[in-house]
């Protein structure tokens, strides 16, 4: 079984004070896997968010899968000696001449050989086994680690060396055939000048004439060498091989010879990380940097100089470069021997930004996230720990990256909910990241467009450093925002649809001008329940206390939470009424609307339901990127991050669904939510329209979403926080009790209750218990309490004691579940 050494106490303890002690039988690796400062970031991740030990480091190790064990044996002095009599016999049976065999395979190899290499001799496995038990040979249990799949990635051999040329121009020939394979001119490609690297291979064009072909030092670049350069070095950035092979319609065999000749570069990587994201055509941004982006990086590069522990937020508005000063404050950490890690909320992101970072610093990133296979995982963590990788990129478990020297740690769209787990330990991988920053003496540079009113109350009060892009890059205008009033919409049309007569005719106008529209609605399914007319029920999930919703393309009735579904029925199941009415719509439906209302459009659909593979997912967004896709529809999936150059309108349907959640987040929530996807237009060269669609237009954080003012935002949903004892104000923790017997449960939260009620006289505010909102889940009924404190210290010793409290009184451990900053009280 593995374990983790923390100590090494000396002396060392009675092994009689000790249940159970078991002998070490070898080291699975050989460093530690967790150096000094992750093992501290451990001890306080456990202490913060009152989870176990062996649990925190459970999540802070690679997975195991990447070893199997493997059984191998060792000739002893006894086999040599058999080994020499039977050498020396005359006759011998089949019995004696597979152990001869093996005994000589053995003594040949004079290493321990492991099982697999037995069973190929005849009667193999048999005559080992006969040996053992003459004890004429011995065996043993070793970890054995596995290879990952790898594949080849190619890039052009960009050394920043430039000479005098003219513009690399294609020749008219192959001007014809690139868009054919899919190319469109996207960049003046006067802006800069061809790349040559330090061999003396060189690209210049014969001549100023503008119809010439590029050409290397002494001879032109064939047609075909012209097609991998505008597809690689122009166009897609980096790929594997066999797909820039395929776009470019060359052979294998002449990209191979470009990188014997270094004109392209190659490196290996996982399988998995590439493979099914190769079909994304964004377009890298410009390492060029404008004026804003320029101070603030200089800034980061000072806290890098500084060399001392700084966390900085910076707040830019949706397009301004955030991402291209996060790449900026890595390169400056690693031109300083730093390493770097970036942190981002979604696995979709996480392997275009580990793309772009490869691009710009070379085979040294290392990409981690959970969708990866664990061999792959874990094939990528071993290459940080041993110093191959000093880039990082991935999700919130990437903030444990067993990286040396870490100078920065960057945290993209910081106020993501995605950053905390929901299983133990619920740590948040944002605030992890700033207290590792500070073990390691590292800059954790926090970004987004809406931040979190806990980061920005942090950055105005003095213990962040604020950072500001006031501006999107190259001075684009952010997006017209108009809030459609549905009430009013129902006067003029008298129906009620997802679409409104303005969205309807906005999405009409850019289906003419040949742009595209995309569409956000915050629920899966064809509709959110089903209702009975006749008597008003509706049909619950059996294990939860929640609606079922309605999935039209599987004509099934399905819970969200633990997946149950059941056929519709005929009739109203209470009553028997067959007057049953499906209520509200949902993404599916919506798409079908679309597609009645726009014969003529390409319609596609981004959700759970509609794509249910990595490659589904990215088939979609790349189609929707590269402009085959006229209207994409999605959840919040397609709300942020994502850069299409061609979205021209941005529909927001059912804003009020996320208000009406009883959490103190909500309103933050939703205007995070419209801003963010209101940055999804307008973001190429064109001008941006976005329409919100509500019934409550008058709440204010529609109305400042629309505005796209953050800071009275902040300001007035700072005031509620303060009156209402929320955090920042205060620290808070959520206690859940739960079980699939309800008398357990109820049990047991009254115990936590009669230990509880005595904190109120030292600080700690109880509320509670009371049934959860979603009051059954998943077969368990569910009790919650909320801990109020004015001082983290008084909030963690109530806890502690809590747990300690529940151990003594028999309260079975997986029962309470103690969430320290919940972002979700349900």
């Amino acid at each position: 079984m593995p374990g983790v050494v923390l100590d090494a106490p000396v002396p060392r303890p009675d092994p009689a004070l000790i249940k159970s002690v078991r002998e070490i039988i070898e080291a699975l690796d050989p460093i530690p896997a967790l150096p000094p400062t992750l093992m501290e970031l451990g001890r306080w991740v456990g202490g913060y968010y009152v989870a176990p030990l062996g649990e925190v480091f459970r999540a802070m190790l690679p997975p195991q899968i990447d070893l199997r064990h493997e059984r191998e044996f060792l000739l002893t002095d006894a086999g040599r000696a058999r080994r020499a009599e039977l050498g020396a016999a005359g006759n011998r049976s089949e019995t004696e001449i597979a152990e001869l065999a093996l005994l000589s395979l053995m003594e040949i190899a004079d290493r321990p050989v492991r099982a697999d290499r037995l069973r190929k001799l005849p009667g193999g496995e048999s005559a080992a086994e006969r040996l053992l038990r003459r004890r004429e040979l011995e065996s043993r249990e070793v970890a054995v680690r596995r290879h990952a799949r790898v594949q080849k990635i190619v890039a052009w051999n960009e050394v920043r060396e430039f000479s005098e040329m003219a513009p690399p121009v294609v020749m008219p020939s192959e001007a014809r055939n690139l868009s054919s394979i899919g190319i469109r001119e996207r960049r003046d490609f006067s802006a800069r000048s061809v790349p040559r690297n330090e061999g003396g291979l060189s690209f210049s064009t014969n001549g100023s004439s503008g119809d010439l072909p590029l050409t290397r030092t002494g001879a032109p670049l064939s047609e075909k060498e012209a097609r991998v350069f505008h597809v690689l070095a122009e166009e897609r950035g980096p790929l594997p091989l066999p797909h820039l092979a395929k776009l470019a319609r060359v052979s294998r065999a002449l990209i191979e010879r470009m990188i014997r000749q270094e004109t392209l570069e190659s490196w290996e990587e996982p399988l998995a990380v590439e493979e099914d994201f190769f079909e994304l055509d964004y377009a890298p941004p410009s390492n060029v940097l404008n004026a804003d982006q320029q101070r603030e990086l200089g800034v980061i590069r000072g806290w890098l100089d500084a060399g001392g522990f700084t966390t900085g937020l910076l707040h830019g508005v949706t397009g301004s470069g955030k991402t291209e000063v996060y790449l900026g404050a890595v390169e400056a950490a690693l031109a300083r021997g730093k390493a770097a890690i970036i942190l981002v909320p979604e696995i979709a992101l996480t392997l275009w930004v580990g793309r772009l970072c490869r691009a710009r610093f070379g085979s040294g990133v290392a990409v981690l996230h959970s969708a990866l296979p664990e061999v792959e995982r874990a094939r990528e963590w071993w290459r940080v720990r041993r110093g191959e990788a000093r880039v990082v990129v991935g999700t919130r478990s990437a903030v444990f990256a067993p990286v040396e020297n870490l100078g920065l740690i960057v945290v993209d769209e910081e106020q993501e909910a995605s950053y905390k787990q929901e299983e133990t330990p619920r740590y948040h991988g944002r605030d992890v990241a700033v207290v590792r920053a500070k073990i390691e003496g590292a800059v954790a540079l926090l970004g987004s467009a809406t931040p979190s009113l806990e980061s920005f109350h942090n950055a105005r009060s003095g213990k962040y450093h604020l950072l500001q892009l006031d501006s999107r890059v190259e001075n684009r205008p952010l997006a017209a925002v108009e809030i459609v009033d549905l009430r009013e919409d129902f006067k003029a049309t008298h129906r009620v649809g997802p679409i409104s007569s303005k969205l309807g005719e906005a999405i009409a106008a850019r289906l003419a001008e040949g742009t595209q529209s995309l569409i956000l609605i915050n629920r899966r399914g064809y509709s959110w329940f089903l209702l009975c007319r006749s008597c008003g029920a509706g049909i619950q999930c059996e294990n939860c206390s929640i609606s079922l919703a309605y999935h039209k393309q599987r004509e099934r009735l399905e819970c969200h939470y633990c997946g149950f579904s059941r056929r519709v029925p005929d009739a109203c199941p209470k009553c028997g009424s067959e007057h049953v009415y499906f209520f509200g719509a949902g993404a599916e439906q919506l798409e079908e609307k679309l597609r009645e209302k726009f014969p003529g459009a390409k319609v596609a659909r981004l959700d759970r339901d509609a794509v249910r593979t990595k490659r589904a997912y990215q088939q979609v967004l790349g189609d929707f990127a590269s402009g085959k896709i006229d209207i994409l529809v999605g959840t919040q999936m397609v709300a942020k991050g994502h850069d299409f150059q061609r979205v021209t309108l941005v529909g927001v349907i059912s804003v009020d669904s996320q208000l009406s959640l009883p959490d103190f987040r909500a309103a933050e929530r939703t205007f995070q939510l419209l801003t963010q996807v209101a940055g999804r237009a307008g973001r190429g060269g064109l001008p941006g329209e976005v329409l919100v669609e509500t019934y409550y237009p008058e709440h204010y954080s529609i109305q400042l979403a629309a505005r796209q003012d953050y800071l009275t935002f902040f300001e007035r949903e700072l005031e509620f926080r303060r009156m209402l004892h929320y955090p920042p104000f205060t620290a808070l923790a959520s206690i859940l009790v739960r079980d699939t017997k309800i008398e357990n449960a109820i049990r047991w939260s009254r115990q936590l209750s009669a230990f509880l009620a005595p904190q109120e006289s030292r600080g700690v505010k109880v509320l509670g218990p009371a049934a959860a909102p979603l009051a059954r889940l998943k077969r368990e009924y569910r009790f919650q309490f909320l801990l109020k404190a004015p001082k983290r210290t008084q909030l963690t010793r109530a806890l502690a004691g809590l747990l300690a409290f529940g151990k003594e009184k028999e309260i079975p451990q997986k029962a309470v579940l103690v969430d320290v900053d919940p972002l979700s009280l349900f």
